[in-house]
């Protein structure tokens, strides 16, 4: 969960989400210190009147500045890649959801299940209890277990939506007409917020996503209730 003036991520709730952020520190210390390297030459170049006839032709330094800006972009490729790759990966996945989007709320349906399905909107301010948050809780959770490889099969039913959980390392555009999937697994219990991320119409505000994360006993316990319901 974000919280006011904070500079970083999210706390990562699953192993992409850690692998995204370790890249973004690795990242970000190369920008640094090439900014550092070049803020250096800039002062040194301003502040001196004295010039080295060896550095004004020198193949040696040409070829330094060459191949330097290569091997740091080689650097930057393979983690990058790697990661790509591995938020592709969806290997046997023990539960499938489908989200759809809609103007303006969720609609989730569990694939493995015949009759649980449900739409999710969110909880108006009024209605709110100590403790929910505003602009974020919803009716009902997309309720998951933890530690399984989770598939969400992603659509829209009028326009473009985007179903993103930052926590979960999961964004993927809802597109009428078209299947996307994606995958995640979380790591540990607990209650992760998100919101369409693509520009939906007025309400785009407030159809928020609430994924809450159980131990599977609790989850089989849940999806009984459900069905009953249903």
């Amino acid at each position: 969960m974000a919280h006011p003036s904070q500079l970083g991520f999210q706390d990562a709730a699953s192993p992409i989400m850690e692998e995204l952020i370790h890249f973004h520190d690795h990242a970000l210390m190369i920008a640094f210190a090439i900014s550092t390297l070049v803020l250096y030459i800039i002062i040194v170049v301003v502040s001196t009147t004295l010039t080295n006839k060896y550095i004004l032709d020198s193949q040696e330094i040409e070829i330094i500045w060459t191949i330097l800006p290569g091997a740091i972009l080689f650097m930057i490729a393979l983690p990058s890649l790697r990661i790509l790759y591995l938020m592709d990966e969806i290997n046997d996945p023990h539960l499938t959801v489908k989200a759809i989007g809609h103007q303006w709320y969720w609609s989730y349906e569990y694939t493995d299940y015949q009759h649980l399905t449900f739409d999710s909107y969110m909880v108006p301010t009024q209605d709110l209890t100590p403790g929910q948050f505003r602009l974020l809780e919803t009716d009902h959770r997309m309720v998951v277990p933890t530690e399984a490889p989770i598939r969400v099969l992603v659509t829209a039913e009028d326009v473009l939506h985007s179903w993103a959980v930052p926590a979960l390392g999961v964004k993927m555009d809802a597109i009428p007409g078209r299947l996307n999937q994606t995958a995640f697994m979380s790591s540990r219990p607990g209650v992760f917020y998100g919101q369409c991320s693509e520009i939906c119409g007025a309400n785009h505000s407030f159809m928020p996503i609430v994924v809450e994360a159980v131990p599977l006993e609790h989850f089989e316990n849940w999806s009984s209730l459900m069905l009953e319901d249903a």
